[in-house]
């Protein structure tokens, strides 16, 4: 009889200490200490409790505290308004169980990075590939107004409500930023510069991944069968469709950021089609969760290398196609911007070391579209239009107002006649805005094509020294190049 009391009241404290871990209040992991709230605007803070916990939040800049329950499940939520005070921030939640304390809470710009081992590159750059800059950069990182926020590598067959493995949020400083994505970084420290605001970045990228591996399975779905029952999630972990999606996206919803920064592509240059049709939806996708409408999307083409094969014309091989992909993305996605890289590629590195390049290009177009510097111009020259006169092919631009330009001769252009066979042509700015293409081979000009390889370096400029992407006036499947 004594056993017996004995174990139920066992059971019973038990239950009431599992009772009392439960009500204590949860944060997910972005929403700490030392953060940056986007500014001016209505944020979300939520966390996890006991079902219809009572919960009270004072916050430093609120003239009341916030009073509400946790629901049936022990989910809560809750929106407040930001200022833009520059002043460090606190934040206190207390429940029946709980008293957290939130300091050094910063207000300012919030910048999501993502994508694959180019944005995934650290200060420090791989083994025996550097990043250009990076010693300057580490020197001066020292920046108790840029905030860095790391999502490590991990993929989940479903949904995870808070990030399993990170580095949490702290200022930038000399030990941190090395190790830290270097275009995010670069992207963050001149804007918090130029703007003078606190910034933060949050950076989430593995690489090698897939962009199948960054969309949620309710929109990957009505592309493609995904059935992950049986699947080992620790194997090819970056190219299971929706695994980084689950664990490394999901979990910071509904953090809010002011936009997001994207560089992959490598790892489906073999599917052009299917990355036209795939990019866009993963951002119409992470656009939706979010709630925050159609935030600013900016991302990198990426950049000439040889792939093995730098004579590869037709067919995916040549991945001309998937950067033609990627230009296109940019006028599918509304609110968006493209970086081209074609003048600062490696023919032997899959990893440009030029990533404060690639930064650069990513803030002009932030600049312009999204905090209205209209002097900085994020466009690159694109191709807009073909006329035939006295035997040339004169190619005509958009945003190229001010016109085109080289550094010396133009190369990497080749024309082609009603046969759709391509010979190198030797190419010139007239009018300072247009660019007239010939070759004696071909007398009767139908189309041109500009850096139509693998690897290539780019020799079309604005006057702004943004470099043209790599095209074609035809979409001819069959053409071939003269041997």
């Amino acid at each position: 009889m004594k056993h017996t009391k004995l174990i139920t009241l066992l059971a019973a404290c038990l239950m009431l200490a599992g009772q009392s871990i439960k009500a204590e209040v949860k944060l997910p992991a972005i929403v700490s200490s030392n953060m940056v709230l986007q500014r001016n605007t209505t944020i979300v803070l939520w966390g996890w409790a006991d079902a219809k916990e009572k919960i009270t939040i004072e916050a430093s800049w609120l003239d009341k505290p916030l009073k509400f329950s946790a629901d049936e499940d022990g989910s809560w939520s809750i929106e407040v308004k930001t200022t833009n005070s520059k002043d460090p921030q606190s934040i206190s939640i207390k429940s029946k169980a709980s008293d957290i304390s939130l300091d050094n809470i910063l207000f300012g710009e919030v910048w999501l990075c993502s994508g694959q081992s180019n944005m995934q590159q650290a200060l420090d750059g791989y083994n025996g590939q550097p990043t250009f800059g990076a010693t300057e950069a580490i020197m001066k990182a020292d920046n108790p107004n840029l905030r860095l926020f790391t999502v490590d590598r991990l993929g989940s067959k479903t949904a995870l409500e808070d990030v399993e493995k990170y580095a949490a949020w702290q200022a930038a400083n000399q030990d941190n930023v090395a190790g830290f994505s270097a275009v995010a970084y670069f992207f963050g420290q001149e804007l918090q510069e130029i703007l003078d605001v606190p910034v933060g970045m949050i950076h989430t990228s593995w690489g090698g991944s897939s962009v199948q591996a960054w969309i949620s399975k309710e929109v990957i779905t009505s592309y493609q069968e995904v059935d992950l029952e049986d699947v080992d999630i620790t194997e090819g972990t970056n190219h299971i469709p929706t695994a980084l999606y689950n664990a490394m996206i999901h979990p910071l919803i509904p953090y809010t950021i002011q936009g997001a920064l994207w560089y992959q592509g490598e790892s489906n240059r073999m599917e052009p089609e299917k990355y036209r049709e795939l990019f866009p939806a993963m951002v119409k996708d992470w656009r939706t969760r979010w709630g925050l409408g159609d935030f600013p999307f900016y991302f990198v083409q990426i950049a000439p290398y040889w792939y093995n094969n730098t004579e590869a014309f037709s067919g995916a091989e040549n991945s001309a196609l998937i950067r033609e992909a990627q230009l296109q993305c940019a006028d599918l996605i509304p609110n968006s911007g493209i970086a081209i890289t074609m003048d600062i590629g490696d023919q032997l590195c899959i990893h440009p070391p030029k990533k404060k390049e690639v930064a650069d290009r990513l803030l002009f177009n932030a600049l312009n579209q999204t905090y209205g510097f209209q002097a900085v111009d994020g466009r690159s020259p694109v191709y807009d239009s073909l006329e035939v006169k006295d035997g040339e092919a004169v190619l005509s631009f958009k945003n190229a107002e001010s016109g085109v330009f080289a550094y010396g001769e133009l190369s990497g252009f080749e024309i082609a006649g009603e046969d759709r066979v391509f010979y190198p042509a030797s190419a010139k700015i007239t009018d300072r805005k247009k660019v007239a293409v010939k070759s004696e081979e071909v007398t009767s000009p139908v189309a041109v094509r500009y850096a139509w390889s693998n690897w290539i370096e780019g020799t079309l400029f604005d006057t702004r020294l943004l470099p043209a992407s790599s095209f074609r006036t035809d979409d001819w499947e069959d053409a071939t190049r003269a041997q």
